[in-house]
């Protein structure tokens, strides 16, 4: 038990540790940023530290927070449905090779339709509602986890799983034992774009369909002409992806995968 959570605490720390150049490549990009601001002026491209402060006023508004959930809300509902759909789908197909040639054609119609266009036609179904925007997410996402999925157990060692079968392993225990470890490894990539597309598009349908939240913001400071405030709720949008995605995404896949720490020659890092 001490091993474990001794192990546990250490994959944290190094977690945190490797926090360091995500800061680094966000310094760099603010000093873009600065270079952007110095060379069009403020009415173009306010400055970092001037949007800083918008969106330190705009959290300031209780009201804030309510319309930040709100939009996290359905991007992480939106996201759930794709998960679940895509990765269910994506094993279906990838033990299936009649169904994966049949599904690779629909997963490009979809991939290569703009999310716009499924926001109108979302708009028509449902109108002004939650359901625009969760469709839409869906639509948009879960092809992403659908190709990863497939993917990852299309490629598996097949030869592992004769092995498996020749000790007695039956189709569940080699899915849970071998086949899911593998498919991890394309899982979890595919989930981390899949999340932030889930964020980029509600904000999108919400701008477009009128139903609140930060992409209703948005257009409210389009109309009023305030790039600070605009820039401020993209920040905000932003910093709820990374609290998710490196707040939920990074460390359930860490444990997934711990047995790769564990493979690991001591002193190998990724």
């Amino acid at each position: 038990m001490m091993a474990a959570w001794s192990d546990r605490v250490g994959r944290t720390g190094r977690f945190l540790w490797s926090g360091w150049s995500g800061l680094a490549a966000l310094s760099l990009l603010a000093a873009l940023w600065q270079f952007g601001h110095e060379v069009y002026g403020d009415f173009i491209l306010p400055a970092p530290l001037d949007t800083v402060r918008a969106m330190g006023t705009i959290l300031a508004d209780p009201a804030s927070w309510d319309i930040a959930v709100l939009t996290s809300r359905r991007a992480v509902e939106g996201f759930l449905v794709s998960a679940l759909a895509g990765a269910a789908l994506g094993l279906a197909a990838g033990y299936s090779p009649a169904t994966m040639r049949a599904a690779r054609p629909l997963v490009t119609v979809l991939l290569g339709v703009p999310p716009i266009a499924w926001i109108v036609l979302a708009m028509i179904w449902f109108g002004s509602s939650d359901g625009t925007v969760v469709v839409t997410i869906l639509i948009a996402s879960s092809p992403l986890v659908f190709v990863g999925v497939a993917e990852g157990v299309m490629t598996r060692d097949r030869s592992l799983d004769d092995m498996a079968r020749a000790f007695g392993a039956g189709p569940v225990r080699r899915l849970t034992t071998l086949g899911l470890r593998h498919v991890a490894a394309h899982l979890f990539p595919a989930l981390a774009i899949s999340l932030g597309t889930a964020f980029k598009v509600a904000v999108m349908a919400e701008l477009l369909a009128n139903v609140g939240g930060i992409g209703g913001e948005l257009a409210r400071a389009r109309a009023n002409l305030d790039v600070a405030g605009a820039l401020g709720w993209v920040m905000i949008s932003v910093a709820a992806l990374i609290a998710f995605e490196y707040g939920i995404v990074h460390p359930v896949r860490a444990e997934f995968e711990r047995w790769r720490a564990a493979a690991q020659p001591w002193g190998v890092k990724r």
